[in-house]
């Protein structure tokens, strides 16, 4: 004989934290997953050992400033410098918070309420820029830092060091769009991260090639468009129109108007194709 029991269920009266506190914590989360936080030692090695690595460089500069007295410390030119290791990074930690919402198909759920699709890919964007600008401007304050202490002859150079926290908040927002957008579109990890670093090492190797090609050809004119198809040399192109700073591939860009445009359209189109691949994700 069955037998109904009344176990007290009753409707939530507690306080509702709304949209904003969601999104908050979406941030929050893919943060933590960007550097493996609360999860296993294995996951952590990745970003803090590449994080670990992008100090060597401020290191080993405000070393070599306080032996030899010479302030020779390139805050414009340190992303460019260091491009290997902030597209590994891109690359590595991108589908870490892609990957599990399209393979386990649970965007239903999450954007069923109060969050919608745009929260949720802003969320991911911005945990994604906040992580990849600390990476890069955390070694920038330690050399400036170290800049301070040593104190060399001359000025410090305080309008290098707040151009190349600019640059690298414009680097982290271009590449964390771009490399979630293209991560984004296969719910395996290990794809994922072949495709980031795919494009990246294919962007790089055109825009070398295409620029030797047409200078050996004589057309310097023509030559210099191919470092915009890099984007760290794209971000630097627009960091020298900005600030005046000494371009980092030691040749000239193109009008910093149109390295400002073409950062602008890659930016619209890679959060497009985001959204969109959210989007569809969600509906099934």
């Amino acid at each position: 004989m069955s037998e109904i029991y009344d176990i007290g269920y009753r409707h939530y009266e507690g306080p509702r934290l709304g949209r904003a506190h969601a999104v908050r914590a979406l941030i929050t989360q893919n943060l933590r997953s960007i550097f493996g936080l609360g999860r296993r030692a294995r996951s952590k090695l990745m970003p803090f050992l590449l994080a670990a690595s992008m100090l060597l460089l401020p290191v080993v500069s405000i070393a070599m400033m306080a032996m030899l007295g010479r302030n020779d410390i390139g805050y414009t030119n340190y992303p460019v410098i260091m491009q290997a290791v902030i597209a590994i990074f891109l690359a590595s930690q991108s589908p870490t918070i892609t990957a599990p919402d399209l393979r386990f198909k649970v965007l239903p759920l999450y954007l069923s309420r109060p969050v919608s699709t745009l929260d949720y890919v802003a969320a991911k964007v911005v945990a994604m820029t906040t992580a990849l600008f600390a990476l890069v401007a955390l070694p920038l304050t330690v050399m400036y830092a170290g800049e301070l202490l040593v104190d060399p002859p001359g000025p410090p150079h305080t309008k290098e060091y707040v151009a190349g926290l600019v640059t690298a908040l414009l680097l982290a927002l271009l590449l964390s769009t771009f490399g979630l957008a293209l991560a984004s579109f296969t719910p395996r990890r290990g794809l994922g991260v072949a495709s980031v670093i795919a494009v990246y090492l294919l962007a790089s190797a055109v825009s070398t090639v295409l620029f030797a090609t047409f200078e050996s050809m004589g057309r310097a004119d023509v030559a210099q468009w191919a470092w915009l198809v890099n984007p760290f040399f794209l971000v630097d192109s627009v960091q020298s129109w900005l600030f005046g700073t000494t371009p980092a591939n030691g040749y000239t860009y193109p009008a910093g108007v149109f390295s400002a445009l073409l950062l602008a359209a890659l930016l619209g189109l890679s959060l497009t194709a985001f959204i969109l691949r959210y989007r569809k994700a969600a509906s099934r």
